[in-house]
């Protein structure tokens, strides 16, 4: 599958950068191949996203593929840096 790019828009980027974590993470995180797992809510198809940027902080999101005529455009829902403890739980999994 091929992603055309980011869908921002003033409804996903306040919530997404409420914790700090820039715009430029985000797609950085999601671009360099996370870990991602299915949304356990029902609703919406989301995923969760786990990775890592290049200054090496560790980051969970939430985002969903969303079609825009023919493209497929990565929407993050949500996105903050993990604890310590998820960061360590995280690399033993790995």
């Amino acid at each position: 599958m091929k992603i055309a790019g980011f869908d921002w828009d003033n409804g996903n980027w306040p919530k997404c950068g409420k914790h700090g974590v820039s715009r430029e993470e985000i797609e950085q995180v999601l671009l360099d191949k996370p870990v991602v797992l299915a949304d356990p809510f029902p609703g919406e198809p989301r995923a969760r996203a786990i990775g890592k940027t290049s200054a090496g902080r560790y980051v969970f999101l939430v985002f969903m593929l969303r079609e825009m005529g023919d493209e497929i455009m990565l929407r993050p829902i949500s996105a903050r840096y993990m604890h310590q403890k998820e960061v360590e739980y995280y690399e033993h999994q790995t």
